[in-house]
């Protein structure tokens, strides 16, 4: 099966070929501009986050961070934990409170003195500032698991601490 197109009047075709170039066009510049859109919030927020993730599918994605205009001082920052099957974050401090919202598998966790809990899909929990998070890990050694956390810390503070 084949098709032809002709438009009689040459100029009939040159608004769809103008418009065809114009999409083009603002394709490649959005394509340009996006990375490096990106790669400015993760410069802001990568430092905050120590490179606290274990394991080769285990990893830290910065989402955004903003400083609080009503609280001087204070920076709200989001990020996504990937566990890889079996992954953990060794034993750590965070800067300030930290909320937890697990978006995919099973996340075990256990503040110093508390006991070990396991929270999925849909549940969170909550970190207060200056408590040990002992076990931070994925609860199954098949599947991945997910959490986005909410910092809510003082601007410039490095959100994550190993604890030696």
């Amino acid at each position: 099966m084949s098709a032809t197109f002709r438009l009689s009047p040459a100029s009939e075709g040159r608004p769809f070929y103008l418009a065809v170039i114009a999409g083009l066009a603002c394709a490649f510049l959005i394509g340009k501009a996006l990375p490096s859109t990106i790669d400015a919030v993760s410069t802001i927020i990568e430092p905050l986050c120590a490179n606290s993730v274990t394991g080769s599918q285990d990893v830290v994605e910065p989402i955004s961070s903003h400083a609080l205009p009503n609280v001087a001082g204070k920076r709200v920052s989001i990020v996504r934990v990937f566990y890889g099957p079996g992954g953990f974050t060794p034993p750590h401090r965070h800067a300030g409170s930290v909320t937890a919202y697990i978006t995919k598998g099973e996340i075990r966790s256990q503040l110093a003195g508390g006991p070990v809990e396991t929270f999925g899909v849909g549940q969170s929990f909550f970190e207060p500032p200056g408590s040990t998070h002992m076990v931070s890990a994925n609860a199954s050694v098949t599947e991945p698991a997910e959490l986005i956390a909410v910092f809510v810390a003082d601007e410039g503070a490095q959100l994550t601490t190993l604890v030696k």
